[in-house]
């Protein structure tokens, strides 16, 4: 099960006043919550939600590539 090895990218937002998760290796996949906990969650959601539909749409799943690196 590939959804639980992705790299979720996780930081407090002061104007949304709530935690947000980005989710770099699936376009456009992001979540949010006013807990941590909360979002780290709504983005294992989002995530199973995202892989799910590329798969009804016959759409490539980027394999988790483990820790991403950024230069």
């Amino acid at each position: 099960m590939m959804e639980g090895r992705y790299e979720m990218i996780i930081y407090w937002s002061n104007e949304d006043s709530c935690f947000l998760v980005e989710v770099p290796e699936l376009a456009g996949c992001m979540a949010d919550g006013l807990s941590y906990t909360e979002a780290v969650a709504n983005a294992q959601v989002v995530i199973d939600e995202w892989i799910r539909t590329a798969r009804e749409l016959g759409r490539p799943i980027p394999e988790p590539r483990g820790r991403l690196t950024y230069a």
